[in-house]
């Protein structure tokens, strides 16, 4: 079973919040979501991780989704 988790939510998989640093393995756009699978981690940005939930999803040990903070980036400007 999959766990969704989101930023304000601590857990053992979740090792850190993801930073601009981080970059999407699809396009290299910042990354908003961190799928970790049985045989790795991937970073997607919020486009990517919407095409790719449904196939992904669940195999996913968890799904780190942080895409809110694009409607905070939003909002501020």
């Amino acid at each position: 079973m999959s766990q969704i988790t989101s930023e304000n939510i601590g857990t053992d998989e979740l090792e850190r919040n993801l930073t601009a640093l981080d970059r999407c393995d699809s396009c290299g756009a910042q990354a908003y979501v961190r799928v970790t699978l049985a045989s790795g981690e991937l970073l997607f940005c919020a486009h990517h991780a919407a095409k790719f939930k449904e196939k992904l999803y669940p195999n996913a040990l968890s799904w780190h989704d942080e895409s809110s903070k694009l409607l905070e980036n939003a909002s501020a400007e």
